[in-house]
């Protein structure tokens, strides 16, 4: 998962920039970039987190009215420098700079063909397809090269592109598997991952872009388009259920919903469907705080901090090294051990991936003298990769691919382990015919077919299972 952002029409763009993939920094924390136009482009990147990249003097360095960021871990591309976003590159028809959130499912064959070509690739990041395919599209005009590199992809794809002039382009692919939304800030436009970044800069929040949507924005004004292929058949929405699940901000508004309350709403329906009884609810912080007050709520039951997080520590989910990911539980993990010590301790968690880090969280609480734990997760079994730009693991390493429940519930050592089944989920986020959702990784089905490289990659591998 990415995140992007970008600002047309203002005179500190680059400063405005800042602070819009600062609040997105929870999106990506291997690399974080800028880069800002004033009749020419410049370019500030570097791996690490946007506090330590950028400094006032970096900045400075950035100078224009158009100025367009991007935060990364990697999905397709090596995490290295070279891939760091946004990429810049100049063709005959100009400079251009692009900054991508998703994942592109026949990359692999179409980088294949370019390179045949004789295409020249600076990177191994999927986004750089794209730019190959604008610059030998036959269109003379920025708009209808875009457009007509589009339609030879396939995949997840939320881009921000700006010009050396100053033109600000945003783009989501037709199924609108990833999230860009429209603001304003006084004169100025701004395009953002999410809605969360609006807040920090008191921008004023217009709308989503549409799936299939292209928006031109050049001098003070914009322009929406469709390339008429979309236009004709453009297919249903499959926004990535896992945004509201995980990914987003709870602060942030997603496909029309709240996310915070959609995440609470998940952690009531979770208690209908797996109560237990116990003597106090807690959260796995962050992300698993609303849901965990949904389930206190509607199963009365008091609900309290017994985990504490440490914000000086990045999440476990997206760090890209299985050493760091485990050393880190207990890095960014500390039970309070006032509030379980005795207690029958229910702990709601956001998901469960590999079950490595809810085994090390169990295995803390009953240290802390919790005399029961029961797991609750308040999405549904992750049982398939995700190929549409979130980094999950191959099903091999997704524990529910070939484990049981209650050979679960074995290995993490909880005493019970429930579930939000994928009907409570869509319930949750409020589908309907009119708001449908992908959710592949929990159900296998893909909306769109896999490339080259896609595919299942390796065997279900059977767990050591641990006695409670």
């Amino acid at each position: 998962m990415c995140g992007v952002f970008g600002i047309h029409g203002h005179d500190e763009a680059a400063n405005i920039a800042y602070l819009g993939i600062h609040a997105l920094q929870h999106r990506g924390q291997e690399s974080a970039g800028l880069v800002a136009c004033d009749g020419r482009m410049r370019r500030v990147a570097a791996m690490g987190l946007v506090s330590d990249t950028f400094n006032r003097d970096s900045l400075a360095t950035l100078p224009g009215t158009t100025s367009v960021g991007h935060v990364r871990y990697s999905t397709a591309g090596s995490s290295e420098l070279r891939n760091a976003q946004p990429l810049m590159f100049e063709y005959t028809g100009g400079s251009i700079a692009i900054a991508h959130n998703g994942n592109l499912v026949n990359a692999l064959e179409l980088r294949t063909e370019l390179e045949r070509e004789g295409s020249l690739f600076q990177t191994s990041s999927d986004t750089e397809v794209i730019v190959h395919l604008m610059a030998k599209a036959s269109n003379p005009e920025l708009l209808g090269r875009l457009q007509e590199g589009l339609t030879r992809v396939s995949g997840a794809y939320s881009l921000i592109l700006c010009t050396a002039d100053g033109t600000m382009i945003g783009a989501r692919d037709p199924y609108g598997f990833r999230p860009l939304v429209l603001g304003r800030l006084k004169d100025s436009y701004v395009l953002s991952s999410e809605t969360a970044s609006f807040d920090l800069i008191e921008a004023e929040y217009i709308r989503e872009i549409e799936p299939g949507e292209i928006v031109v924005i050049q001098n003070g004004g914009m322009t929406s388009h469709r390339h008429e292929q979309w236009a004709a058949s453009l297919p249903a929405s499959r926004f990535c259920v896992f945004e509201h699940v995980y990914f987003a901000r709870p602060d942030s508004m997603l496909n029309g919903l709240s996310v915070y309350r959609a995440r609470e709403r998940m952690g009531r329906r979770l208690a209908q469907e797996n109560p237990v009884d116990a003597d106090v609810v807690i959260a796995v912080p962050d992300s698993g705080v609303p849901a965990a007050i949904g389930y206190a709520n509607e199963a009365k039951i008091p609900f309290e901090m017994g985990l504490i997080r440490s914000h000086y520590v990045g999440r476990t989910f997206i760090e890209p090294q299985d050493s760091i990911r485990h050393f880190g539980v207990r890095l960014k993990l500390s039970p309070v051990r006032s509030v379980v010590d005795g207690k029958r301790v229910i702990v709601v968690d956001d998901s469960l991936v590999r079950g490595t880090t809810s085994r090390k969280i169990v295995k803390m609480l009953r240290a802390a003298g919790a005399r029961e734990v029961h797991l609750r997760i308040s999405a549904p079994p992750t049982t398939h990769p995700c190929f549409y730009g979130i980094d999950t693991p191959t099903r091999s390493e997704l524990v529910a691919a070939s484990h049981t429940i209650e050979e679960i519930a074995r290995y993490v050592t909880c005493d019970t382990l429930g579930y939000l089944s994928h009907s409570g989920l869509l319930n949750a986020v409020k589908a309907d015919q009119d708001k449908s959702y992908c959710s592949a990784c929990f159900t296998g089905e893909y909306p769109l077919p896999l490339g080259v490289g896609a595919a299942d990659r390796g065997g279900l591998v059977k767990l050591r299972l641990a006695k409670v």
